[in-house]
């Protein structure tokens, strides 16, 4: 998939998104998240029944209007109606980053009500596809025990390898790349400040290794700046990260109208009438 199947429409219009062409396209890791990664999650969850909540933190000074007031951080809650899983939308003032980009949204779950404590976060980055990250977050809205694994590590890879990408030679029990070598998941180390309450993960820095989490990323080319990236605290379950991998993987098209200018000559499209 490296040519546009129709290359003299334009990746990008000058017109108003709702007036702009949409294309099928694919590869899906490639294809970015159309602009509209919040209005995706978003409805979905509203659909499931979560219930949103918008917090606002920022700066007012004594007579300042309305209008004027210095908003730093702007922050949209959902939770599930049990109250046992949330996504929580932010881009802040001082961002959280992952592989230099900051994250958009932050899932996370609970194994009990009276617990004040997430079990487990995973995050995702903007352009992280909108389709993989609702069919993560469907996973979790019908998982009975969102904070308990039900199955091995090998599902994850499974998932992918179903959908043509390839086992790495050196850790083919732990990590696949795309057919186009760009798009990457592994089980690893997990990055600083990613929140798990599994007792080693507070204890790594005493140990040479923690417990491993599963990471994806696009990288568009070698040394490029990556185009997104997921991370997965040591205990999200499996099987979610499984959906969000097969899903990821996926070779059906998807609707798209924005294009990431770093892929836009990888995909492959076709106009949408």
């Amino acid at each position: 998939m490296e040519a546009p199947l129709y290359p003299d429409f334009p990746p990008h219009s000058s017109t108003p998104r709702g007036g702009q062409p949409a294309f099928w396209v694919g590869p899906r890791y490639l294809a970015g998240d159309d602009g509209a990664l919040y209005d995706v999650v978003a409805d979905t969850l509203a659909g499931l029944g979560w219930t949103s909540l918008t917090i606002v933190r920022g700066r007012h000074e004594p007579d300042e209007a309305p209008e004027d007031r210095q908003v730093l951080r702007s922050t949209v809650l959902h939770i599930s109606p049990d109250a046992l899983r949330w996504a929580q939308w932010g881009l802040a003032d001082e961002p959280f980053v992952l592989g230099e980009l900051p994250i958009s949204w932050q899932v996370s779950a609970r194994a009990e009500v009276s617990s004040p404590l997430a079990q487990w976060s995973a995050y995702f980055t903007r352009d992280v596809p909108g389709e993989a990250v609702v069919d993560f977050l469907v996973a979790l809205d019908a998982s009975e025990q969102p904070a308990v694994p039900l199955a091995g590590s090998e599902l994850v890879l499974d998932a992918v390898d179903a959908h043509g990408w390839f086992r790495d030679s050196d850790q083919p029990l732990a990590a696949a790349t795309d057919p186009t070598f760009t798009t990457h998941i592994s089980l690893g180390e997990v990055p600083p400040l990613i929140q798990d309450s599994d007792p080693r993960v507070l204890a790594a820095e005493y140990d040479e290794t923690g417990p491993a989490g599963w990471q994806a990323w696009a990288e568009p080319a070698l040394g490029a700046p990556w185009l997104w990236a997921a991370s997965f605290a040591a205990s999200v379950p499996h099987d979610l990260v499984a959906a969000f991998a097969a899903s990821l993987s996926s070779t059906a098209p998807v609707l798209r109208r924005v294009l990431p200018e770093a892929t836009q000559e990888r995909l492959l499209r076709a106009p949408a009438i």
